[in-house]
């Protein structure tokens, strides 16, 4: 049986609302070496694709965030409040807690609010050490994708969500039209190059305890 193994992967506060929440089940990462056409693609089995190597003396790369089976913890935009001497109790009944995060803390929330009077603030996601990781992610499958060719249905799975006003009707063309133009946008918002389609790793993961 093969080693389980664990990475870190980011996380915007948005999307772990969204991992929170139970909707988003699936993430899309760039490849890195973008294969010249699907010929390129290979697959060890299902779940373990990978990018052919014109280069014989390297091996071919693999997803980077693991196969089925591995886990995944997340970092996301954080506070230490150790030291500062501001309590924390997400729980009324719960102990108290040493980390805060930025996506329980919607910008002009009180508790942002609070955040500020304090003087506290947030360390960036890619600083967080895993003792304060909260949320831990176990890969369910891996693909290679174009990063346009999704479904609505799929984009729903990357945890976003049509506005009530215009989802009343599954065939309207505001509904339509809103989950591409969400997606490109949740796209481009991470630096993303929308127009060249690259193809990107498709990570399907559920939630695990930590």
């Amino acid at each position: 049986m093969s080693e389980i193994k664990e990475r870190p992967i980011l996380f915007s506060a948005p999307m772990v609302r969204a991992i929170l929440e139970g909707r988003k089940t699936v993430t899309r990462r760039a490849v890195k070496a973008q294969p010249s056409s699907r010929a390129d693609i290979g697959s060890y089995g299902r779940g373990q694709p990978f990018i052919r190597n014109a280069d014989v003396t390297k091996p071919n790369p693999e997803c980077p965030y693991g196969r089925p089976g591995d886990r995944l913890w997340v970092r996301e935009t954080f506070i230490d409040l150790r030291g500062t001497g501001v309590e924390h109790r997400p729980d009324p009944n719960g102990p108290l807690q040493r980390y805060a995060y930025a996506a329980d803390c919607r910008p002009g929330s009180h508790s942002d609010e609070a955040r500020k009077d304090f003087g506290l603030k947030y360390k960036p996601s890619i600083h967080m050490p895993r003792a304060a990781c909260r949320i831990l992610l176990e890969v369910t499958d891996v693909r290679v994708e174009r990063l346009q060719d999704i479904s609505r249905a799929d984009i729903r799975a990357e945890g976003l969500q049509c506005p009530p006003e215009l989802a009343s009707d599954d065939v309207s063309p505001n509904y339509r039209d809103w989950y591409p133009a969400a997606w490109r946008e949740l796209w481009e918002s991470t630096g993303g190059d929308w127009n060249a389609n690259p193809w990107v790793w498709v990570v399907d993961f559920k939630r695990v305890t930590p």
